[in-house]
C-alpha cells in the first residue's frame, strides 16, 4: 500500500491557477500508485489573510470546484484524497479539509478545531473530530495546530486510527520539527502523512519538509525545505482488505 504527501505552495489569491497545479501533483501521486494522497492546508488560496472579507472571494463550498476537480482524480486513481481548503458554509468561513473517496465522492469535511493566530483573523473554529473508515483502516484527518491540542493527542490514544492525514502550513521556526511531532503524537502508533507548504506568504515563512512517518516514528520520506514535491512511501501493514 502506498501513501503520498504533496508539498505545494499555491499562488496567492488565484484558486483556479492553484487548483490546476495542485491537480497535476495529485495526478502524479496517483500515477505512482498511492492509495492515500494528502495535500497541504489551504491548498488553493495561500494561508495569511487579514479579514473574512479579504478571503471570502476565494473561499468555496465543500462541493465546490476543488472538491469536483480532486474527486475526478480520486476516482481516476482509486485513491483517497485529503486536501485543505478555505470553506464557505453560508455566512461562515472555516479552515477545512476535504475527504474524498476512491469513487470520487465527498466522504466528509473536517474543520480545524485549534485555530492559530492567523486563522482567528477570518475563520470559525470547528466543533468535532472526524474518523473515516477506509480500506487502509481508520483514518483521522487533522490540520496543523490541531497537533498542539492535548485533546487531539487523547483522540489518537482513544481511537487508535491507522493513519493520520495531516494537512499543514507549518511555520519555519529554526528547529527540527520531527521530534516535536513525535512528542505530540504521544503513544499513538500509526502512519503520519504530513503535507506542508513552503516559501513566504506576507512575511511568514513556512517549513516545507513534508514528511511521512511510519508507526515507529521514523521519517521514511521527507521533502526539501523549498519546492513543490510528491512524497511516496510504502506501507505494507496497510494492505487492502
Amino acid at each position: 500500500m502506498r501513501l503520498a504527501a504533496v508539498q505545494y505552495r499555491p499562488p496567492k489569491a488565484a484558486p483556479k491557477e492553484a487548483r490546476a497545479r495542485l491537480c497535476d501533483l495529485v495526478d502524479e501521486a496517483g500515477s505512482s500508485g498511492a492509495r492515500l494522497i494528502v495535500c497541504p492546508e489551504m491548498a488553493t488560496t495561500g494561508y495569511v489573510w487579514m479579514s473574512p472579507d479579504e478571503i471570502l472571494p476565494h473561499a468555496e463550498a465543500a462541493r465546490g470546484p476543488t472538491s469536483r476537480a480532486l474527486g475526478l482524480l480520486a476516482a481516476k486513481h482509486r485513491a483517497w484524497v485529503v486536501s485543505g481548503f478555505a470553506e464557505r458554509d453560508g455566512e461562515h468561513l472555516y479552515n477545512s479539509a476535504l475527504i474524498l473517496t476512491p469513487e470520487g465522492q465527498l466522504a466528509g469535511v473536517y474543520r480545524k478545531m485549534l485555530l492559530y493566530d492567523l486563522d482567528h483573523t477570518w475563520a470559525r473554529r470547528g466543533d468535532r473530530r472526524v474518523l473515516v473508515e477506509t480500506e487502509l483502516g481508520v483514518m483521522s484527518p487533522s490540520i496543523c495546530m490541531d497537533l498542539n491540542d492535548p485533546g487531539y493527542t487523547l483522540h489518537l490514544a482513544q481511537h487508535r486510527p491507522k493513519v493520520v492525514a495531516f494537512c499543514t502550513n507549518w511555520l519555519e521556526q529554526g528547529l527540527d520539527i520531527l521530534p516535536y511531532w513525535r512528542e505530540r503524537l504521544g503513544r499513538w502508533r500509526g502512519w503520519f502523512v504530513a503535507a506542508n507548504t513552503w516559501g513566504v506568504d506576507r512575511g511568514v515563512r513556512f517549513y516545507g519538509r513534508s514528511a511521512i512517518l511510519n508507526p515507529k516514528g521514523q521519517a521514511v520520506a521527507m521533502a526539501p525545505p523549498e519546492g513543490d514535491a510528491v512524497l511516496i512511501a510504502e506501507a505494507p501493514d496497510l494492505a487492502a482488505k
